[in-house]
């Protein structure tokens, strides 16, 4: 696991350890990052994973990490992108390359984001809520051609691309998981719509519909595509079934805490959508359904659990993080 130590590699981390521990299971899970928190490293330890120091910009500290037969990369940089470009894309390209060329003899499953895609319309039937009309997907497809927006999404498809060039090069199989939004009870879209509406801040509705997928279905699902991992890369969205208004779960969370929500501005006629058709084909569909999210987020909130301060800015449209 490198990046194990970011906003979702802890819990995948600790679920790749849930599936080692029957007696006579000998293999490790081991949990690499910079570690800026001792917290999540020590966690982890307890748990019996193997928790190694490493700075994957640096090639020494990269060569040294053990040899394994699974790699699942989720190391990048997202915000802070507008003031520093030269980091983010050295962080989405450069260290791609030297883990695709360090691991070129494992199997690699490496997160990237529905950003590579444009904003696309959205359909009638979305916007009406009725059903999917036949055939008409509700947002991009992995064989639509990439068109990223701004900086950050455009470092990412450069880290694909990376990717895709080393693979081809050493014959390794990869997969590239294109992820869009991923919901914690600690952060994500729904903690940003909700403390919003909590705070009686204005909900941006430019942005209007978005993808959510729980965290740990989307967990499972990258894990999965360790065996699905190909030369070239097998390429897939990850995320719900289903696009989801920002007015309307702004609107239950209003219910939820009692008080109606501020918007600010009309919903665009286009979105940062997914279609996850591939994905559901090959795996099973999430387990966790948008109404029990919603429902976990506010209680979550209302007993003043946690939070980990970190906005995703989902209503960006110009691609400036």
């Amino acid at each position: 696991m490198l990046g194990a130590g970011g906003k979702m590699g802890p819990t995948l981390t600790m679920m790749l350890r849930r599936s080692t521990i029957a007696p006579g299971d000998t293999r490790r899970v081991i949990a690499v990052s910079r570690w800026s928190s001792p917290t999540i490293e020590a966690r982890l330890a307890r748990l019996g994973i193997d928790t190694v120091p490493c700075d994957l910009a640096d090639p020494d500290s990269l060569a040294a990490l053990p040899d394994v037969p699974l790699v699942i990369f989720m190391a990048g940089q997202k915000f802070g992108t507008s003031a520093a470009p030269s980091a983010t894309w050295a962080t989405n390209t450069l260290i791609p390359a030297g883990v695709a060329d360090r691991f070129r003899s494992s199997r690699i499953v490496a997160f990237s984001t529905g950003n590579v895609y444009p904003l696309v319309p959205v359909p009638d039937w979305v916007r009406g809520g009725g059903a999917p009309a036949p055939g008409t997907p509700a947002g991009s497809r992995e064989t639509d051609p990439p068109a990223p927006v701004g900086e950050y999404a455009s470092s990412c498809l450069g880290r694909e691309r990376v990717l895709e060039y080393f693979s081809g090069r050493h014959g390794t199989p990869m997969a590239l998981v294109r992820l869009n939004y991923a919901i914690d009870l600690r952060y994500g879209v729904l903690v940003d719509i909700a403390m919003r509406v909590r705070n009686r801040e204005p909900v941006d509705l430019r942005m209007g519909w978005v993808n959510l997928i729980w965290q740990g279905d989307a967990n499972a699902r990258a894990i999965e595509c360790l065996r699905h991992a190909s030369s070239p890369p097998f390429v897939m969205n990850l995320t719900g079934r289903e696009a989801v208004s920002v007015r309307a779960v702004a609107e239950r969370f209003g219910e939820r805490f009692g008080r109606a929500p501020v918007f600010d501005g009309t919903e665009g006629a286009d979105a940062l959508l997914s279609d996850t058709s591939l994905a559901w084909r090959r795996f099973e569909p999430p387990s966790v359904p948008l109404d029990w999210m919603i429902t976990w987020v506010a209680e979550w909130i209302d007993r003043g659990n946690v939070l980990l301060g970190k906005p995703t800015h989902f209503e960006t449209r110009d691609g400036r993080f």
